[in-house]
């Protein structure tokens, strides 16, 4: 009866991240209760602890799926790009892609920031870092004009992307078109056509 129990409660894994994704993103990690997770995946509080040590490891997985999710999004759209500027156009677009189609798990990454769980500030980092070095490459791929910090180009530019979703609305300009607007006056000084 143990083993079957077990295997239910493994099976639930899946439910208990996607409402965590949900609810983190809707409330905020801080404004989150464990209790508030049992009872969005009928599970006991006591069943969560058996696929996370705290409330922490729950963000931190969750964490892990969004950036994966938006690291496959954009590595397969990048992949398909002819020169240095296309790969960095359909990255772009990617990007918009996954932090717009109203993924709990994009809403977490960009919402919660490392320093906001201290607990866990370094692995959060390490994730972000690790997204972030996709887009490090690209931007060494590019040529950037003269005096342009590609560094800073990619911060500002990720700060861009990441603030898209409080000002975007369906329907009006296409993803493509933001995309092709944020890059233009770095390819345009730059010189790339």
């Amino acid at each position: 009866m143990a083993a079957t129990e077990a295997k239910r409660q493994a099976n639930r894994w899946p439910a208990l991240l996607d409402a965590a994704a949900a609810k983190f993103a809707e409330q905020g990690y801080h404004a989150t209760t464990i209790r508030e997770l049992a009872a969005a995946t009928e599970m006991t509080p006591g069943a969560i602890y058996f696929h996370v040590p705290n409330k922490q490891a729950l963000l931190l997985a969750v964490y892990e799926e969004g950036v994966q999710r938006i690291v496959d999004h954009v590595e397969k759209a990048a992949a398909g790009g002819e020169t240095a500027w296309d790969r960095l156009t359909a990255a772009v677009e990617a990007h918009l892609e996954a932090i717009l189609d109203a993924s709990a798990y994009a809403r977490v990454v960009i919402r919660i920031l490392p320093d906001d769980v201290p607990e866990i500030a370094a692995d959060l980092t390490r994730l972000r870092d690790l997204y972030e070095g996709r887009f490090r490459a690209l931007f060494a791929e590019v040529k950037l004009p003269e005096g342009v910090a590609p560094g800073l180009a990619r911060l500002f530019l990720l700060g861009a992307l990441n603030w898209t979703p409080v000002w975007h609305r369906p329907g009006r300009t296409p993803i493509c078109e933001i995309a092709r607007q944020l890059l233009a006056p770095l390819r345009a000084a730059g010189g790339a056509s």
